[in-house]
């Protein structure tokens, strides 16, 4: 009979969450069918993919045993445990263990000559803080239910490795010095005032910088005031220096001292924002006279796994699998081409072939940001046979970001310069509201289910799906043509002394 399970047991993620913020786990535990928690597509798609780095590692140690989870209570894995090391298992994947009240299951449990090692498996491509912490919980439960722990490592994916087979897919670093402080010192205090933060009410904890890190916190919006001049929303401010502004005493926008040293377009905003009204700077034409002739308006669309599957990519790299190209004739009149890869095959020579054709005839090409400029780089590397066209391409790229951020300020930016904060103020007629598809992250996620999954997706959704993707990645080409006719409006009105 599996004997009862506390109503507060800590586990990993539980104990990570924990360090970051006691809100955030009493919320995680207390509240486990809250909104903040469903995941989205794209952390879903990260658990995904994470999930299956870690079946893929498994292939380092061919002669592992697997502790099942599914319909097994925590009882029952911890029982598979002992009895797969008592069979003498080389090697036990999810070895399952309970000390101190604080669940783990290894991702690999290796047996050395006269006690074990543990071996956390990560999507990551190097080791970060959180997984010190991770690994040491690990050790101290492990080493809690009698398991000599001689070394610790964290397994990892090698950013070397290029898809097919150039260089090891994983690395593996020691950390065992790295863990065994906490380990020893500071896990079971840990642990403990966990513990008696869950058999509580909910505590209090002020925000700042650990609502951000070492991930943003899925209760962030509980927690920080809804207020569009909260210094947050100052721009080129990041949780780093927005914490340290209200270490200050500065909470608001309108509590900066007159003195404080800003950039550029925080000034602006300052000016905006205080007077309520758009702020152009005279440079505005100028920054748009050389954007002029045939113009085009450019927005690519990429799909990144953490297990690459195209040629030369590493893990995480983008790939470029859609596009969007709105182009301007001198008489006004405006033509669009798109791709939209679909199927496992790698579609960037396709993607490429297509591009080139669509742009030949362009003068000038409007991006919003350097990204596209980074992708063309890429796609020339990936085919050599288009190089000479795609390097004539990005010579041909015109960034609005800059020209935005340098001379323009509508207080609805709200700090930010991202086209779908810039569009609405500028151009109130249009936005992203009325699509499915309103970010690249879900775009990409996307793309990746046509490419890699398209088999197990009925057909009417795969339609949808497509029909999705294109709608969103037309709507930022469009976004940029209205934006560029704003621009050159507010321009005209600022040469005639109309603009503030």
């Amino acid at each position: 009979m599996s004997s009862p399970t506390p109503p507060h047991l800590l586990s990993k993620s539980r104990f990570v969450a924990g360090t970051q913020c006691r809100k955030l786990l009493w919320w995680k535990v207390h509240e486990p069918d809250a909104r903040e928690l469903e995941p989205d597509v794209v952390l879903q798609d990260r658990f995904d993919q994470g999930r299956h780095v870690g079946e893929v590692a498994r292939d380092q140690f061919p002669d592992g045993v697997l502790i099942e989870a599914e319909g097994q209570s925590l009882d029952d894995r911890i029982a598979a445990t002992r009895g797969a090391l008592d069979d003498g298992a080389r090697v036990v994947f999810e070895a399952s263990f309970r000390h101190d009240d604080t669940f783990v299951a290894v991702d690999v449990l290796e047996r050395l000559p006269g006690g074990y090692r543990l071996i956390e498996v990560k999507s990551s491509t190097s080791v970060k803080d959180e997984h010190v912490w991770d690994a040491a919980v690990q050790l101290h439960v492990l080493r809690g239910a009698g398991l000599s722990v001689h070394r610790v490592e964290i397994m990892h994916l090698s950013r070397a490795h290029r898809n097919p087979d150039e260089g090891a897919l994983f690395e593996r670093t020691d950390v065992t010095e790295r863990v065994e402080p906490y380990a020893s010192s500071v896990v079971p205090g840990e642990v403990t005032q966990q513990l008696a933060v869950l058999a509580g009410p909910c505590p209090d904890a002020p925000i700042g910088l650990s609502c951000h890190e070492p991930r943003a916190c899925p209760f962030l919006e509980r927690c920080w005031p809804d207020d569009p001049r909260h210094i947050r929303h100052l721009y080129n401010v990041g949780p780093k220096k927005t914490a340290d502004y209200m270490r200050e005493g500065i909470h608001r926008i309108d509590d900066l001292p007159a003195d404080r040293k800003l950039p550029a377009a925080a000034r602006r905003q300052l000016r905006a924002t205080t007077a309520g009204r758009i702020v152009v700077e005279p440079g505005l034409g100028g920054a748009l006279a050389d954007f002029t002739g045939r113009i085009g308006f450019l927005d690519f669309e990429t799909v990144n796994r953490a297990i690459p599957v195209w040629p030369g990519l590493g893990p995480w790299n983008a790939a470029t699998a859609q596009f969007s190209y709105h182009e301007r004739s001198p008489d006004g009149a405006l033509t669009h081409a798109e791709y939209l890869a679909e199927g496992p095959h790698d579609p960037r020579p396709e993607l490429a072939e297509r591009l080139v054709e669509a742009t030949a005839d362009a003068d000038r090409i409007a991006t919003y940001s350097g990204y596209e400029k980074r992708c063309i780089r890429e796609l020339a590397a990936a085919i050599p046979r288009l190089a000479i066209a795609l390097t004539a391409l990005e010579a041909k790229l015109f960034d609005l970001l800059p020209v935005v951020r340098n001379h323009v300020y509508h207080p609805e930016f709200r700090g930010s310069f991202s086209i779908k904060y810039v569009l609405s103020p500028l151009v109130p007629d249009l936005s992203y509201n009325d699509l499915v598809i309103v970010d690249g992250l879900t775009a990409s996620v996307e793309i990746a289910r046509l490419l890699f999954v398209a088999h197990k997706i009925p057909e009417a959704e795969r339609d949808r799906i497509r029909t999705d993707l294109l709608a969103y990645c037309e709507r930022d080409t469009e976004a940029m043509v209205r934006l560029h006719e704003s621009l050159c409006t507010l321009a005209a009105a600022d040469g005639r002394g109309d603009a503030g």
